[in-house]
């Protein structure tokens, strides 16, 4: 059965914050260009976006500057919204879709984890508000509750614009399973680690945090899964941990949110990405991040572009 939604490599593009945690434009405007050269699903505001963070002015202005460099035929722009409540969600999914999007993410309301009906009200009212847009959900468990396979085949028999599923980095063997057998029509994206399991269950597609860094080694770990040569698929996934983890090991003792070790990735990739997070959150320390690219450059100078 056909999917809701292609299958694709999604990528997020980072947010250039000055001292003073205005947007930095250009910088911005690069790194989108740069990372359409290599891709064309992109989005912005999940997590390493920092879409918990930003205000309603900042999300317009970043939203408008994002649709300007990426209404192009073959790209497809999508914008995933972080909010307390259905209304804020709303809100925010009505602000992007005046400016054109029409694809977006979304998260549960975090501050009481919702129960049964509750999840199907709200998909209710999100979805049907914007029945000319497609609606993936980013299932995380800061929302307090990870959708199942079960919930999943509910949401995708009550709501025809809900068109797939964002997982968690972690996520388990049985869980990709459950998810995988459970539905048949929904898009389910996979991080890389996860992605050659996946695949074996069906279609399925990939959520990048290494695209910008590792272009082609990426596309490559994609194109094993698609075209079924699950081996090649698992060895280089393999490979790429033992690269993330060499990178990363001078920064083991930073336990910091996402965005900042994905900041440190789109830096190493050649844009001039501040480390800076929007308060309180804290950077990773120069000096770590030194450490870390010249960790990765000297234990796997092949693996960059």
């Amino acid at each position: 059965m056909s999917k809701r939604y292609q299958q694709a490599m999604l990528v997020s593009c980072l947010i250039p914050w000055d001292e003073g945690g205005e947007l930095i434009e250009d910088v911005f405007r690069h790194e989108v260009r740069e990372t359409l050269k290599q891709f064309n699903n992109l989005y912005i505001f999940g997590t390493a976006g920092e879409g918990y963070a930003v205000t309603s002015t900042q999300f317009k202005e970043i939203a408008g500057i994002f649709w300007e460099e990426t209404a192009i035929d073959g790209v497809y722009p999508m914008v995933c919204i972080i909010a307390m409540s259905t209304a804020q969600v709303l809100e925010r999914i009505g602000i992007a879709h005046d400016l054109g999007f029409r694809v977006f993410q979304i998260t549960l309301p975090p501050w009481e984890p919702l129960r049964d009906e509750e999840v199907m009200t709200y998909f209710k009212d999100v979805c049907g508000s914007f029945p000319d847009s497609k609606f993936l959900h980013y299932n995380l468990g800061r929302s307090g509750r990870i959708l199942n396979g079960s919930d999943y085949r509910r949401l995708e028999y009550a709501e025809p614009n809900f068109v797939g599923t964002k997982t968690l980095w972690d996520a388990s063997i049985s869980g990709i399973f459950d998810v995988a057998t459970m539905t048949s029509e929904l898009q389910h994206f996979y991080q890389e680690t996860s992605f050659p399991y996946a695949c074996m269950l069906g279609e399925c597609s990939m959520l990048t945090g290494w695209g910008s860094l590792f272009p082609t080694k990426i596309k490559e770990l994609f194109q094993y899964g698609v075209t079924g040569q699950t081996e090649r698929a698992f060895e280089l996934s393999v490979q790429l941990e033992r690269v993330v983890a060499t990178m990363m090991a001078p920064a083991r003792d930073y336990n910091r949110i996402d965005g900042t070790f994905d900041k440190m990735v789109v830096r190493a990739s050649g844009i001039n990405m501040p480390l800076s997070m929007q308060s309180p959150y804290k950077a990773v320390p120069e000096d770590v991040y030194e450490a870390c690219v010249a960790a990765l450059h000297e234990q796997f100078p092949d693996w960059p572009g």
